[in-house]
């Protein structure tokens, strides 16, 4: 693969009590454990949240790509992640919930197009046979 474009960030301090950074300086952000998982919670950030922000916006961009090759407007729409971490036997695992709002589709017409976006999107690829990912379209 040739990159058309390569983010780069970079985590310091106390691993998901620290901080990360882009290159560029957009992202500046300090990280805190959730209080559920016995850390201080609070204003600050936490790798699943980022994560569940680009997976959410890769998402979406996948189902407006095929509701446009459909024909279909989806003006209106939105994804939601949900992306949670716990323990499956001794191992932290992640499992990922994306909830696709496609107002004014049939339901039908609405679960197609979320089954045809989880094929294209890299995020739903690359996670694809590694952690569990639920896909639920709403109208």
């Amino acid at each position: 693969m040739q990159p058309v474009y390569t983010a780069v960030a970079t985590a310091r301090g106390d691993g998901r009590n620290g901080e990360v950074t882009s290159s560029d300086g957009v992202i500046d952000e300090q990280l805190a454990v959730p209080k559920e998982m016995g850390g201080p919670g609070g204003e600050m950030t936490n790798p699943e949240q980022l994560f569940a922000a680009g997976y959410a916006a890769c998402f979406h961009g996948a189902v407006r790509l095929v509701a446009r090759k459909a024909g279909v407007d989806l003006t209106e729409s939105s994804v939601t992640a949900e992306v949670g971490i716990g323990r499956d036997g001794g191992e932290l695992e992640l499992a990922v919930k994306l909830i696709a709002h496609l107002p004014g589709l049939p339901q039908d017409k609405a679960g197609a197009l979320a089954a045809q976006a989880h094929h294209v999107c890299p995020y739903s690829r690359a996670t694809r046979g590694n952690i569990q990912v639920e896909i639920t379209a709403t109208t």
